[in-house]
């Protein structure tokens, strides 16, 4: 259900070569996945192990998970995951690899990628089970985090993408788990059914409204549309708020507290040797801040160090506590402290005793910078990796890519006028402009000899020339562009589809998808999802409306 060969940029491309698309070599990944890709600077992310693509992982580290089972079976069970019982008790078993990953819970359950990535934890605790190991795939609900541009929009797509949100944040800084959708969610649904067709359709969308009324909270919505959609291959929906993680957080977080001077030369350490090896890290470095976050008037702060004793909250500059006192909130009010990105992924493998942790490319990025919290902590037995990507696309689209011999990599790219101009050989201006600049650059060097002062002039000079050349070529593209309508507006309407206000699995809602094609595409994405992430998963299916 999916096309994987090599890429190919060639007059007559082979279909397979049109869905190829490396992620790696054609630049689509930040600088440190693509290394361990490559199978270098691993030691980057010791103690951790980085997963090969197309490998499992080894041996666990063993936990007592017995009472977050029996709290995670009763609140999947209410969520109407249909394994819950289930899996609950391969969790509660010491012996089970526990496959994780996570996101924040957006409105219509996000975008693509939380599908992807629940549906490719559940990938890999299969394949565990399939080589006779005991395995449950976990999928951890952000609640306490708060970005609201992330969870309060979504696209759907019409005639064309349509990018709807829930309007301004009104409580900045509150936990999401803490808020409701509220009535800006009621135009969201309303317009997801004027696009949606009849039919069995009409019955999951719903299933949406039903889970997304007004009053519904964020992490609950995503949590029971979630197990609608997927149904018997639901993993275990962890919200990190639920009161049985928080207590088994505890002595998690006390020690990172505890160790708050020892954890900061950490993160220094790693982040220097990750700049001394070229690359840049992925969260800003802040010396002297707590990789923690405390609720403080129903606003989630970040814990900054004040001295030996002390600490304070981010934008409160009049607030100051002994961090005596924090260790008695974390004590006595668990729920109000919380991990940040750079001390999650350790609570998590922690906490549930992970086998491996699947990551995003950005998430992926960090995890050089959040060792440090695993050297404190001891853990020193899990896997990470990069998660799969997909693209969803149906049996239209690909016959229409075919008809126009269109690779992906190039739909990507280009924008439509680039491609139409290239396409019909019409781009007159490129041969030029090559050879002005090479005869602009043979006048470098007798005019400096001549005087220097001139070298900012013939910048200005040539930098005036390309602009005025980059904007007759916008002009020429858009000349052939409406000669050949027809052609441009078919690879326009697949720009749409398959790269909707960006990349499809940062944007396109997960509902529009399920509603608009139902359970074939959730059966496509498993068929078609490997265990290799170097490379795009590109997953078909047969559009029957």
């Amino acid at each position: 259900m999916k096309a994987n060969a090599s890429s190919s940029s060639a007059t007559n491309p082979s279909e397979a070569d049109l869905f190829e698309l490396d992620l790696a070599s054609s630049g689509r990944l930040p600088a440190l996945p693509t290394a361990f890709l490559s199978g270098k600077d691993l030691d980057l992310l010791e103690p951790l192990h980085f997963l090969k693509p197309g490998e499992l992982p080894g041996a666990p580290s063993t936990t007592d998970r017995a009472a977050l089972a029996e709290a995670l079976k009763s609140a999947n069970q209410a969520y109407g995951v249909s394994r819950a019982d289930e899996l609950a008790a391969k969790l509660a078993d010491p012996e089970t690899h526990v496959v994780v990953t996570g996101q924040q819970p957006g409105i219509l359950g996000g975008p693509l990628l939380s599908l992807s990535k629940m549906i490719a934890a559940v990938a890999y605790a299969e394949a565990l089970e399939a080589d006779g190991r005991k395995a449950v795939a976990v999928y951890w609900v952000a609640t306490e985090d708060h970005d609201w541009d992330e969870i309060g929009r979504t696209t759907l797509l019409g005639s064309e993408p349509e990018k709807l949100t829930l309007g301004e944040d009104t409580e900045p800084l509150k936990p999401v788990g803490d808020r409701r959708l509220g009535p800006g969610i009621e135009p969201i649904l309303d317009r997801l059914q004027e696009i949606t067709p009849g039919g069995p359709a009409e019955e999951r969308l719903a299933v949406v409204r039903e889970t997304h009324g007004a009053d519904a909270s964020f992490g609950e919505a995503f949590c029971r549309l979630m197990a609608a959609v997927l149904g018997d291959r639901a993993p275990l929906l962890l919200d990190s708020q639920l009161p049985a993680l928080k207590e088994a957080q505890k002595p998690h977080l006390r020690i990172l507290i505890e160790k708050r001077f020892e954890l900061d030369d950490a993160y220094q350490r790693v982040e220097g040797q990750l700049e001394k090896r070229g690359y840049s890290p992925q969260v800003t470095p802040q010396p002297g801040v707590s990789p923690l976050f405390l609720i403080h008037e129903q606003r989630r702060r970040r814990i900054e160090w004040r001295g030996d004793e002390a600490y304070g909250l981010r934008g409160l500059d009049d607030f100051e506590a002994p961090v005596s006192e924090l260790l008695d909130v974390l004590e006595n009010e668990p729920a109000r402290v919380s991990p940040g990105v750079l001390a999650r992924p350790a609570i998590q493998d922690v906490v549930l005793a992970s086998s491996l942790q699947l990551m995003g490319p950005s998430e992926l990025s960090y995890m050089t910078q959040a060792r440090a919290a695993y050297e404190i902590l001891g853990v020193d037995r899990t896997w990470t990796t990069l998660r799969p990507q997909i693209l969803a696309i149906d049996s239209r689209q690909v016959g229409r890519l075919v008809e126009l011999q269109l690779p992906l990599q190039e739909l990507f790219d280009s924008n439509v006028q680039s491609i139409v101009a290239e396409r019909f050989g019409r781009d007159f201006v490129s041969p030029i402009r090559e050879r002005l600049l090479a005869t602009l650059g043979e006048l470098e060097a007798p005019v400096l000899e001549l005087d220097k002062s001139l070298e900012k002039p013939l910048q200005k000079t040539r930098d005036q020339i390309v602009r005025g050349l980059d904007n007759f070529t916008s002009r020429v593209e858009a000349a052939v562009t409406r000669t050949h309508e027809t052609w441009a507006r078919r690879v326009e309407q697949l720009s749409f589809a398959l790269q909707p206000d960006g990349l499809q699995e940062r944007s396109l809602s997960t509902a529009w998808l399920w509603v608009r094609y139902g359970p074939e595409l959730i059966d496509a994405i498993f068929s078609g999802m490997r265990l290799e992430s170097r490379k795009l998963d590109v997953v078909r299916w047969d559009r029957k409306t």
